[in-house]
């Protein structure tokens, strides 16, 4: 399967055509014809190697949409034409306990859950390469389907942005009239407080910039605290029953602890980097827990999508052709979208022949376990 892809061979690199061979499909797995890709906030740390774990080249992308054009034998649950979907896993070891639990993002076989980009195999190393691309060939079990009532563009942050918030949602078990405090509105932070919502939560948006006010009003938030207001926050202290903290770069969390209630949980989903400070007396003092949560498995992650199109949840989005793709990081960088870009692959297909393309080597591929 020829594909041409955008990604990037060192940190200080822009992202630029590459091509190379998708492995040939086998049984149990599916062909996809790459229609859409988000972009997301952990695109941009990955292909400037912000986490220090990235294997190039990189081709980011793990919000991925399109078509159905091929599947193979023993495939039951998709055929072709299907719009489906593939987050931010495309293997697992299928047998351990998070697996059979539905946790395959916390998959304990040996060589872990297999990112959909950046996951490289020990010990050859070989790498994943993601949804910048026209094409993917992915394991029916981490295939989705996507609900026909929503659009194949606004699916696609779902698929990391939706799973990644909703899933501590359901862990923690936030339920109808508790007060949830979403910190950060963007990507993730967006989807967080219509979701929130759907649970019949009040839903507290707490974010930096008083220019999105009006934008996070709109999007369902019962109040908005700019956390630069003293007083705003003063008043916010001990009035949340779970926070979902999706702030994607080191931030002070000592800002937000004081907000939780008594025996309360704040759960960090975006800073995977550092925090630069941490005073534990206010998390004693009222049993506060910090808690950590990554994306959901292939169940939860259908769920949310059909919850998404049972309640009328959509990403707020921006289409942009691939080539315009390293601008939207640097539009991420400074915070100017509304609130998540999405690559429409349109535009590469209809010039696949015609691009400028360097030859890299075939991504690895994950086996197929129980066929």
């Amino acid at each position: 399967m020829h594909v041409i892809g955008y990604g990037t061979t060192e940190a200080s690199a822009e992202l630029v055509p590459l091509s190379f061979e998708r492995p040939d499909m086998r049984a149990g797995e599916v062909e996809i014809e790459i229609t859409h890709c988000g972009v997301c906030h952990s695109d941009l740390h990955q292909a400037r190697d912000d986490w220090g774990n990235t294997v190039w080249p990189c081709v980011p992308g793990h919000e991925v949409v399109g078509l159905v054009t091929r599947v193979g034998d023993g495939v039951t649950k998709f055929k072709e034409g299907d719009r489906v979907g593939v987050g931010c896993m495309v293997n697992s070891c299928q047998a351990c306990g998070p697996c059979e639990q539905g946790d395959e993002q916390y998959c304990e076989g040996p060589k872990s859950a297999t990112l959909t980009y950046n996951g490289p195999k020990k010990p050859d190393g070989s790498n994943t390469y993601g949804g910048y691309s026209t094409g993917i060939v992915v394991r029916e079990e981490f295939v989705l389907h996507i609900p026909e009532a929503i659009d194949p563009a606004e699916a696609a942050p779902i698929l990391c942005a939706g799973i990644t918030t909703y899933n501590p949602m359901k862990h923690f078990g936030l339920k109808e009239g508790q007060t949830l405090g979403v910190a950060g509105i963007g990507g993730l932070g967006h989807m967080a407080v219509q979701l929130g919502k759907s649970f019949g939560a009040k839903v507290v948006a707490l974010t930096t910039t008083e220019a999105k006010r009006s934008d996070i009003l709109e999007l369902g938030a019962d109040e908005v605290v700019v956390m630069s207001d003293e007083e705003a926050v003063k008043n916010a202290a001990q009035s949340l029953d779970l926070m979902i903290d999706t702030i994607p770069y080191p931030h002070d969390l000592n800002d937000y602890i004081p907000l939780m209630k008594p025996n309360t949980t704040l759960c960090v989903v975006g800073n995977i980097i550092e925090f630069p400070s941490f005073d534990p007396a206010q998390m004693i003092f009222n049993r506060v827990a910090v808690s950590g949560s990554l994306i959901g498995g292939v169940a939860m992650t259908q769920e949310v999508l059909d919850r998404c199109a049972e309640h009328g949840i959509r990403p707020l989005i921006e289409k942009i052709d691939i080539d315009e793709v390293s601008s939207a990081f640097g539009r991420m960088q400074e915070e100017d979208v509304r609130f998540r870009h999405v690559i429409d692959m349109a535009g590469l297909k209809s010039r696949m022949n015609d691009v400028d393309a360097k030859k890299i080597d075939p991504p690895a591929r994950g086996e197929v376990v129980g066929r």
